[in-house]
């Protein structure tokens, strides 16, 4: 690592010819978190106007698998066209997603439009990180995480702003207008502006159908575990989509034209467990944003916008750790991805003895949900990079585009389990009763285990460790 980028710490990152690509990756990643929060806030307003009730949490289910689809392929996409051009796609395709939810005149045209933005957010997103590995040095790559992900502190209080202001005023389709114009002049700008980072050994593009199809199926059972009743049912639909994921890994190794790393979840590469870490991290945090707003709302009486931002905390903390530490060095990046689990670990357990309780006050709530954040913020920075810097030759592309991609997979994965939960514990309905108080409990303090399994992927981790930083006797 450049030792002159350690003694500058944050100055490094901010020189000129930088300052500008950083803007664009800044304003991509605000504009996506920020549409997803201002979703959430309008979602009401058009149910009203176009009913659809029982679609209720299609949006979101349609914007999450295409996701994942588009971070799969970003790889591909960012060696065949290039980084800035795949870019600039994702963004376009995220805009008209926007127009036509804008324009949807019933609630199956909001899904649609929904599943085209996820895949432009998810094809934006995961290019960023290409763009991170390709135009900054590797002592900036923590740091420009980090500030990434300050971004989607930014959009908790913008997107919910931004979107009850335009459903105040009965005119919820104009907020989608907004996102449209504001991906347009982003497009622009990047065109003009980011540098065009393309992978030796360029190759036409191919599409790999069968294990994007493979993907498909593991998000729809993924998703379909979800939403369904039956715990058999449940347990059948998570087994079809790990048997899914497993079937496309195995066949993803043997292509020429790869989605992932060809060691991506071997337990015998840093690559390979950096994935396994990352994965197990996305799916501890996961459940804070489904449930635990319902159970704020009906068990300590939190009106639906102060329980989103108690919930938000997690993400500002998250920020906040990330920030905090992403200029560690030495042994700490080690030690941090250790104790960031460790801490999620006793958030949940914090979250799942505090939340049943109806009289325990919100001043010690709000600091136990926004531990969990902390923990996941202290070390994300550090297994993202330590995933792109360890990749073997040739793999460098996509072991970036796949930070995402196992991000979003963890998030699905973490839903699922947490609705297999909830309904095991007998909550079945959003009313505050004896099931509720159970599966208050339990959904946190089941996740408690998936915080023990990645401490111990970090350790796994820190014993296949080379040096990342040499000291100056030793150079």
């Amino acid at each position: 690592m450049d030792q002159d980028s350690i003694r500058e710490g944050w100055r490094s990152l901010f020189k000129r010819e930088w300052i500008p690509t950083l803007a664009i990756l800044l304003g991509g990643v605000l504009l996506q978190s920020m549409n997803v929060l201002l979703l959430t806030t309008v979602l009401p307003s058009i149910v009203g106007e176009l009913g659809g009730v029982a679609m209720l949490s299609w949006p979101t289910t349609a914007y999450l698998a295409s996701s994942i689809v588009a971070a799969s392929c970003a790889g591909v996409l960012a060696t065949a066209v290039g980084s800035r051009t795949a870019y600039c796609a994702g963004v376009t395709i995220f805009g008209f997603g926007a127009l036509l939810c804008a324009l949807a005149p019933a609630m199956g045209w909001i899904v649609v439009g929904r599943l085209i933005q996820g895949f432009g957010g998810g094809l934006e997103a995961a290019v960023a990180y290409v763009l991170v590995r390709g135009t900054f040095p590797e002592s900036a790559w923590s740091r420009t995480i980090a500030l990434m992900s300050t971004s989607w502190s930014m959009s908790v209080l913008i997107g919910p702003l931004v979107g009850g202001v335009f459903a105040h005023f009965g005119n919820w389709r104009s907020a989608f207008v907004a996102t449209a114009v504001i991906a347009v002049v982003l497009a622009i700008s990047a065109s003009f502006i980011l540098p065009s980072v393309t992978a030796r050994g360029t190759s036409p593009l191919r599409v790999p159908a069968g294990r994007v199809a493979l993907i498909c199926l593991a998000i729809a059972a993924t998703s379909a575990a979800s939403v369904v009743a039956p715990l058999l049912a449940k347990s059948g639909l998570i087994v079809a989509a790990v048997v899914s994921l497993a079937v496309m890994l195995r066949l993803d190794r043997l292509a020429t034209t790869r989605l992932l790393p060809n060691d991506a979840f071997s337990w015998r590469t840093q690559t390979g467990v950096g994935l396994w870490l990352a994965l197990l991290l996305c799916i501890t945090f996961s459940p804070l944003q489904i449930y635990v707003p319902m159970f704020l709302q009906q068990l300590h009486g939190f009106d639906p916008l102060s329980a989103g931002f108690a919930v938000a905390s997690a993400s500002l903390a998250w920020t906040i750790a990330s920030l905090a530490t992403a200029g560690a060095s030495a042994r700490w990046p080690d030690r941090l991805m250790l104790t960031g689990p460790a801490t999620m670990g006793l958030s949940l357990m914090a979250i799942g003895h505090l939340v049943p309780d109806a009289t325990v006050s919100a001043f010690l709530l709000v600091p136990a949900i926004a531990m969990l954040g902390a923990g996941i913020g202290q070390c994300w920075p550090f297994v993202a990079h330590r995933i792109m810097d360890s990749a073997k030759a040739g793999n460098e592309v996509v072991a970036a585009s796949s930070v995402p991609t196992v991000q979003q997979m963890g998030f699905a994965f973490g839903a699922a389990i947490a609705g297999l939960i909830a309904n095991a514990s007998g909550l079945s309905a959003a009313i505050p009763d004896e099931g509720m108080a159970r599966a208050a409990f339990w959904v946190p303090a089941g996740f408690v285990v998936s915080a023990m399994l990645a401490f111990l992927t970090g350790l796994r981790l820190r014993s296949l460790r080379e040096p990342w930083f040499v000291s100056p006797s030793r150079q």
